[in-house]
């Protein structure tokens, strides 16, 4: 059917014909690969995609770097993307998460734990990760690959990075293994075969695994303290307490706690006690919070004995008055495990101490408790008496707190 005659038949719409400046706005919602694709579609996609500005959002989102850290390196964004790619681009779906995680750490270290960050280690290379690989014969994961090619873990030190624990006759602190020493470590024997230590105690020789293959009833890539099974006679009999499904899962969820504060600095250290918020109580002036930790080296399955420890603040307000300062006299403690067996416990003091608590005054202590379940909880009283006026005794009240063996498996070997 013919065109009437009034109506003119419009030009065929040509990409050279369009403005440019609608067409970068387009651009700028492309992911990367998308982006680079249109430069092998036609002559002015060609041009339009090599808009430096373009680049910036993806320099910002996959590598971190910042304007000041272009201005340094005197490079386009364009350019600064396309040669960290060359370098980094097996990564690129891991890198800024743990880029992240590891500048967040060192900012949180320098304030807290200056001398830690001396023990970090510099990147390592590529070729350095592929002649592990070739030495160990098990392909590493790309999110280990792509924290070394951040730091290279720390040297063998104390405090250790991953965190430390303490009791009166126990310490533990853990280092992260720099990537010799963990190929070093790699074990072929039964019960840990294809498994690569990330971390190690001097003082226990407690290390957490990688697994590199699913053998011997581990997933690829699980984390894990290792345990030995003691009522079984083959050594091979082991037991993993889980700590991770993956390393980027494993060290990013680790450094959250850190730098959020989730778990304590002591004595420019780590530990890893873990604070529920709503383990708080609050008696007159005077506050209870509780925090816990599992140990796996002084825990069993078989038999069954977990060992938690726990660590307690109580501090009186500040704006107590001062005739309401007090000793700690006595303790009494309901302990009751998974199977709803109660044990009650009371004596005198704590730790052999007895402590006095004034306004504004924190004291702290770490004891330790064992169930013959994975779970139980505990909760109680101090009985405290006034400095000012000896008869009069009142009891301030300990938050119930549990605690909760990690997922645990039994190796098939």
């Amino acid at each position: 059917m013919a065109a009437p005659p009034d109506m003119e038949l419009s030009p065929a719409l040509s990409l050279e014909l369009l403005p440019t400046d609608p067409l970068l706005l387009i651009l700028s919602f492309l992911d990367y690969r998308d982006l680079v694709s249109c430069c092998y579609l036609n002559r002015r996609l060609n041009q339009l995609s090599s808009h430096d500005p373009l680049w910036k959002r993806h320099c910002k989102k996959y590598w971190l770097i910042s304007d000041e850290e272009k201005s340094r390196r005197n490079q386009g964004w364009r350019a600064i993307f396309i040669s960290t790619y060359s370098d980094l681009g097996r990564y690129i779906h891991y890198y800024a998460t743990l880029k992240k995680a590891w500048d967040d750490l060192e900012q949180y270290l320098g304030q807290w734990c200056p001398r830690m960050i001396g023990s970090l280690k510099e990147s390592v290379r590529e070729e350095d990760l592929d002649a592990v690989e070739a030495q160990i014969h098990c392909k590493l994961p790309d999110d280990y690959r792509c924290s070394f090619r951040i730091h290279n873990g720390q040297k063998l030190v104390v405090p250790g990075l991953m965190g430390s624990m303490a009791l009166s006759n126990h310490y533990r602190s853990e280092d992260l293994l720099d990537i010799d020493t963990a190929a070093g470590g790699f074990q072929q024997r039964l019960g840990l075969k294809q498994c690569l230590p990330l971390t190690f105690c001097i003082h226990t020789g407690l290390s957490q695994y990688m697994a590199l293959e699913s053998v011997e009833g581990r997933n690829k890539y699980e984390i894990f303290y290792q345990c030995p099974d003691q009522m079984a006679r083959n050594p091979s009999a082991i037991v993993m307490f889980i700590t991770g499904t993956s390393y980027l899962e494993w060290f990013t969820s680790y450094v959250n706690k850190v730098v959020t504060g989730g778990y304590p600095i002591i004595r420019d250290q780590i530990f890893r006690y873990v604070h529920d918020k709503d383990c708080v109580a609050t008696t007159e002036d005077i506050t209870v919070s509780v925090s816990t930790s599992f140990l796996p080296e002084l825990s069993s399955v078989h038999p069954p004995h977990y060992f938690f420890t726990y660590r307690i603040r109580i501090e009186m307000s500040k704006d107590a008055l001062p005739e309401n300062a007090c000793q700690l006299e006595s303790r009494y403690w309901r302990i009751t495990n998974a199977k709803g067996d109660v044990e009650e416990v009371q004596g005198p003091g704590v730790v052999g101490e007895f402590p006095v608590i004034s306004p504004g005054k924190v004291y702290e202590y770490t004891s330790c408790t064992t169930f013959s379940t994975t779970s139980g909880y505990m909760e109680g009283y101090y009985t405290f008496h006034c400095l000012y006026n000896k008869d009069r005794f009142f009891n301030v009240t300990i938050p119930r707190f549990h605690m909760v063996c990690p997922t645990f498996k039994v190796s098939t070997a």
